[in-house]
Protein backbone atom coordinates (compact mmCIF):
# COMPACT_ATOMS: atom_id res chain seq x y z
CA UNK A 1 0.00 0.00 0.00
CA UNK A 2 1.43 3.27 -1.18
CA UNK A 3 1.90 6.02 1.37
CA UNK A 4 -1.16 7.93 -0.84
CA UNK A 5 -3.40 5.01 -0.34
CA UNK A 6 -2.49 5.02 3.22
CA UNK A 7 -2.95 8.82 3.70
CA UNK A 8 -6.47 8.48 1.48
CA UNK A 9 -7.63 4.92 4.43
CA UNK A 10 -6.91 7.72 7.30
CA UNK A 11 -8.97 10.21 5.98
CA UNK A 12 -11.96 8.49 5.16
CA UNK A 13 -11.40 6.41 8.45
CA UNK A 14 -11.82 10.00 10.15
CA UNK A 15 -14.70 11.22 8.08
CA UNK A 16 -17.02 7.84 8.87
CA UNK A 17 -15.97 8.19 12.45
CA UNK A 18 -17.06 12.05 12.54
CA UNK A 19 -20.11 10.90 10.66
CA UNK A 20 -21.15 8.17 13.30
CA UNK A 21 -20.37 10.53 16.04
CA UNK A 22 -22.57 13.17 14.30
CA UNK A 23 -25.69 10.85 14.08
CA UNK A 24 -25.03 9.46 17.58
CA UNK A 25 -24.99 12.58 19.06
CA UNK A 26 -28.59 13.47 17.76
CA UNK A 27 -30.02 10.06 17.98
CA UNK A 28 -29.23 10.44 21.63
CA UNK A 29 -30.20 13.68 22.25
CA UNK A 30 -33.97 13.06 20.50
CA UNK A 31 -33.79 10.40 23.38
CA UNK A 32 -33.23 12.42 26.07
CA UNK A 33 -35.36 14.86 24.94
CA UNK A 34 -37.95 12.95 25.02
CA UNK A 35 -37.58 10.98 28.32
CA UNK A 36 -36.57 7.57 26.83
CA UNK A 37 -33.62 7.44 29.12
CA UNK A 38 -34.37 9.14 32.43
CA UNK A 39 -35.34 5.87 33.88
CA UNK A 40 -32.06 4.23 32.94
CA UNK A 41 -29.94 7.09 34.03
CA UNK A 42 -31.74 7.26 37.02
CA UNK A 43 -31.01 3.69 38.27
CA UNK A 44 -27.72 4.13 37.64
CA UNK A 45 -27.22 6.66 39.71
CA UNK A 46 -29.23 5.02 42.66
CA UNK A 47 -26.85 1.67 41.95
CA UNK A 48 -23.89 3.84 43.10
CA UNK A 49 -25.06 5.23 46.23
CA UNK A 50 -25.53 3.40 49.69
CA UNK A 51 -29.92 2.62 49.12
CA UNK A 52 -29.63 3.33 52.92
CA UNK A 53 -28.06 6.52 52.90
CA UNK A 54 -28.27 7.75 49.74
CA UNK A 55 -25.53 10.80 50.27
CA UNK A 56 -22.71 8.19 50.33
CA UNK A 57 -21.13 6.60 46.92
CA UNK A 58 -20.55 3.09 47.02
CA UNK A 59 -16.81 1.69 47.69
CA UNK A 60 -14.31 2.90 49.98
CA UNK A 61 -14.34 6.34 51.18
CA UNK A 62 -11.27 7.13 49.70
CA UNK A 63 -12.64 6.82 46.24
CA UNK A 64 -15.23 8.89 46.53
CA UNK A 65 -12.07 11.61 47.13
CA UNK A 66 -10.16 10.44 44.19
CA UNK A 67 -13.26 10.97 42.28
CA UNK A 68 -12.93 14.87 42.77
CA UNK A 69 -9.65 15.07 42.02
CA UNK A 70 -9.81 12.73 39.22
CA UNK A 71 -12.74 14.62 38.25
CA UNK A 72 -10.98 18.58 38.51
CA UNK A 73 -8.73 17.30 34.81
CA UNK A 74 -11.92 17.84 33.21
CA UNK A 75 -12.44 21.40 34.97
CA UNK A 76 -12.42 24.76 33.35
CA UNK A 77 -9.33 25.76 35.45
CA UNK A 78 -7.69 22.69 35.13
CA UNK A 79 -8.20 22.80 31.31
CA UNK A 80 -6.73 26.26 30.96
CA UNK A 81 -3.93 25.46 32.35
CA UNK A 82 -2.91 22.79 30.24
CA UNK A 83 -4.16 24.18 26.90
CA UNK A 84 -1.72 27.45 28.33
CA UNK A 85 1.11 25.27 28.87
CA UNK A 86 1.12 24.18 25.44
CA UNK A 87 0.45 27.24 24.21
CA UNK A 88 3.35 28.50 25.72
CA UNK A 89 5.73 25.48 24.40
CA UNK A 90 4.47 26.19 20.62
CA UNK A 91 5.38 30.13 21.66
CA UNK A 92 8.65 29.25 22.49
CA UNK A 93 9.22 26.55 19.67
CA UNK A 94 8.00 29.19 17.18
CA UNK A 95 5.49 27.45 16.15
CA UNK A 96 3.00 29.95 15.76
CA UNK A 97 0.42 28.96 13.35
CA UNK A 98 -0.01 25.39 15.21
CA UNK A 99 -0.79 27.86 18.02
CA UNK A 100 -3.53 29.43 16.79
CA UNK A 101 -4.87 26.17 15.56
CA UNK A 102 -4.54 24.64 19.34
CA UNK A 103 -6.46 28.11 20.42
CA UNK A 104 -9.08 27.90 17.58
CA UNK A 105 -9.68 24.24 18.59
CA UNK A 106 -9.79 24.65 22.40
CA UNK A 107 -11.95 27.80 22.08
CA UNK A 108 -14.44 26.59 19.79
CA UNK A 109 -14.62 23.56 22.05
CA UNK A 110 -15.67 25.54 25.15
CA UNK A 111 -18.34 27.82 23.03
CA UNK A 112 -19.99 24.32 21.53
CA UNK A 113 -20.01 23.12 24.63
CA UNK A 114 -21.80 25.81 26.41
CA UNK A 115 -24.44 26.69 23.16
CA UNK A 116 -25.42 22.95 23.58
CA UNK A 117 -26.07 22.52 27.52
CA UNK A 118 -28.11 26.38 26.38
CA UNK A 119 -29.85 24.61 23.65
CA UNK A 120 -31.16 21.20 25.53
CA UNK A 121 -31.29 23.08 29.09
CA UNK A 122 -31.88 19.83 30.91
CA UNK A 123 -31.40 20.18 35.16
CA UNK A 124 -28.65 18.21 37.34
CA UNK A 125 -29.74 15.32 38.65
CA UNK A 126 -31.90 15.02 41.94
CA UNK A 127 -32.29 11.43 42.29
CA UNK A 128 -29.07 11.26 44.47
CA UNK A 129 -27.33 14.72 46.53
CA UNK A 130 -24.32 15.92 44.48
CA UNK A 131 -20.97 14.96 45.63
CA UNK A 132 -19.40 17.81 44.18
CA UNK A 133 -20.23 21.81 43.28
CA UNK A 134 -22.05 22.65 39.71
CA UNK A 135 -23.57 25.62 38.14
CA UNK A 136 -24.20 24.99 34.80
CA UNK A 137 -27.16 23.03 32.50
CA UNK A 138 -26.53 19.16 32.30
CA UNK A 139 -26.61 18.02 28.86
CA UNK A 140 -24.08 17.34 27.62
CA UNK A 141 -21.31 17.00 30.49
CA UNK A 142 -18.94 19.80 30.29
CA UNK A 143 -16.20 18.14 31.83
CA UNK A 144 -17.01 14.79 29.15
CA UNK A 145 -16.87 17.13 26.32
CA UNK A 146 -14.00 19.77 27.13
CA UNK A 147 -11.85 16.84 28.11
CA UNK A 148 -12.03 14.74 25.27
CA UNK A 149 -11.80 18.00 23.15
CA UNK A 150 -8.46 19.11 24.84
CA UNK A 151 -6.53 16.14 25.60
CA UNK A 152 -7.57 14.64 22.16
CA UNK A 153 -6.75 17.69 20.09
CA UNK A 154 -3.33 18.09 21.88
CA UNK A 155 -2.78 14.35 22.33
CA UNK A 156 -3.08 14.21 18.08
CA UNK A 157 -0.87 17.07 18.57
CA UNK A 158 1.93 15.43 20.07
CA UNK A 159 1.47 12.19 18.47
CA UNK A 160 2.10 14.24 15.05
CA UNK A 161 5.90 15.20 16.88
CA UNK A 162 6.39 11.36 17.78
CA UNK A 163 8.59 9.12 14.83
CA UNK A 164 7.54 5.33 16.20
CA UNK A 165 4.00 4.64 16.70
CA UNK A 166 4.60 2.81 19.44
CA UNK A 167 4.86 6.18 21.34
CA UNK A 168 2.12 7.66 18.60
CA UNK A 169 0.04 4.76 20.17
CA UNK A 170 0.41 5.28 23.92
CA UNK A 171 0.01 9.67 23.61
CA UNK A 172 -3.17 8.90 22.38
CA UNK A 173 -4.20 6.03 24.75
CA UNK A 174 -3.54 7.91 27.42
CA UNK A 175 -5.68 10.91 26.10
CA UNK A 176 -8.38 8.38 25.89
CA UNK A 177 -8.01 7.35 29.61
CA UNK A 178 -8.31 10.87 30.45
CA UNK A 179 -11.61 11.25 28.95
CA UNK A 180 -12.70 8.34 29.79
CA UNK A 181 -11.82 8.47 33.81
CA UNK A 182 -13.22 12.25 34.04
CA UNK A 183 -17.03 11.07 32.15
CA UNK A 184 -16.66 8.27 35.24
CA UNK A 185 -16.24 10.54 37.79
CA UNK A 186 -19.25 12.90 36.42
CA UNK A 187 -21.98 10.32 37.16
CA UNK A 188 -19.86 8.58 40.36
CA UNK A 189 -19.93 12.00 42.27
CA UNK A 190 -23.92 12.11 40.78
CA UNK A 191 -23.42 15.43 38.77
CA UNK A 192 -24.41 14.01 35.30
CA UNK A 193 -26.92 11.43 34.43
CA UNK A 194 -24.40 8.64 31.83
CA UNK A 195 -26.21 9.72 28.96
CA UNK A 196 -25.34 13.46 29.58
CA UNK A 197 -21.49 11.82 29.78
CA UNK A 198 -21.78 9.62 26.58
CA UNK A 199 -23.17 13.06 24.84
CA UNK A 200 -20.02 15.03 26.19
CA UNK A 201 -17.70 12.26 25.04
CA UNK A 202 -19.41 11.67 20.98
CA UNK A 203 -19.84 15.79 20.96
CA UNK A 204 -15.69 16.20 21.94
CA UNK A 205 -14.82 13.16 19.89
CA UNK A 206 -16.49 14.75 16.45
CA UNK A 207 -15.15 18.71 17.93
CA UNK A 208 -11.97 17.09 18.09
CA UNK A 209 -11.91 15.26 14.67
CA UNK A 210 -13.60 17.80 12.85
CA UNK A 211 -10.52 20.24 14.27
CA UNK A 212 -8.31 17.68 12.86
CA UNK A 213 -9.56 17.35 9.32
CA UNK A 214 -9.42 20.80 9.36
CA UNK A 215 -5.83 21.21 10.24
CA UNK A 216 -5.13 18.42 7.77
CA UNK A 217 -6.93 20.95 5.39
CA UNK A 218 -4.66 23.82 6.00
CA UNK A 219 -1.64 21.56 5.94
CA UNK A 220 -2.37 20.58 1.87
CA UNK A 221 -3.15 24.11 1.45
CA UNK A 222 0.03 25.88 3.57
CA UNK A 223 3.63 25.60 2.84
CA UNK A 224 4.69 27.64 5.48
CA UNK A 225 2.01 25.33 7.91
CA UNK A 226 3.73 21.90 6.93
CA UNK A 227 7.23 23.53 7.03
CA UNK A 228 6.57 24.58 10.20
CA UNK A 229 4.98 21.40 11.27
CA UNK A 230 8.42 19.34 9.73
CA UNK A 231 10.76 21.47 11.53
CA UNK A 232 12.12 20.09 14.43
CA UNK A 233 12.08 21.32 17.81
CA UNK A 234 14.86 22.84 19.61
Amino acid sequence: MTRLDVAVTRLLGMLLLLFMCLLGFIALSDEVSEGETQDFDERALRILRDPKDPSQARGPWWLAVSAEEVTALGGVTVLFLVTLAVCGFLLLARRYRTLLLVLAATGGGALLNTLLKQLFSRPRPSVVPHLTEVMTQSFPSGHAMLSATVYLTLGGLMAQLAQRRRLKAYIIGVSLLLCLMVGLTRVYLGVHYPTDVLAGWVAGLAWALLTALVARGLHRRSPALRAEAQRPVE
